[in-house]
């Protein structure tokens, strides 16, 4: 079921003045991408750049050019690891954190 309008501005509201439902988004996002649950983790992270950097900043800070960014993040993306790596290295050096997989 896709996200009403209201539910994703209040999301993103949200993750604009919480640190710490920022923070875990960004957790949801690369731990649903390593749970295979790729449709998922580029939703999270779509909001999660919307509600932080945005994606012109997120283009400059990768060198992916933003048209191919939005592509990325949409409802048909496939980012090749590479790119998604890149990205999520900028998104916490931006946030202020480093995340680690733990077995």
């Amino acid at each position: 079921m896709a996200l009403t309008r209201d539910f994703r501005e209040t999301v993103m509201t949200r993750m604009r003045s919480d640190e710490d439902f920022r923070r875990g988004s960004l957790r949801d996002a690369v731990e649903a991408l390593l749970g295979g649950e790729t449709a998922l983790g580029r939703e999270i992270l779509r909001d999660f750049i919307n509600a932080t950097m945005g994606f012109p900043a997120l283009a400059e800070g990768t060198g992916i050019h933003v048209k191919t960014l939005h592509q990325m993040f949409g409802p048909k993306g496939n980012p090749t690891a590479a790119k998604l790596f890149s990205i999520i290295a900028c998104l916490q050096e931006n946030e202020g954190v480093k995340l680690r997989v733990v077995a």
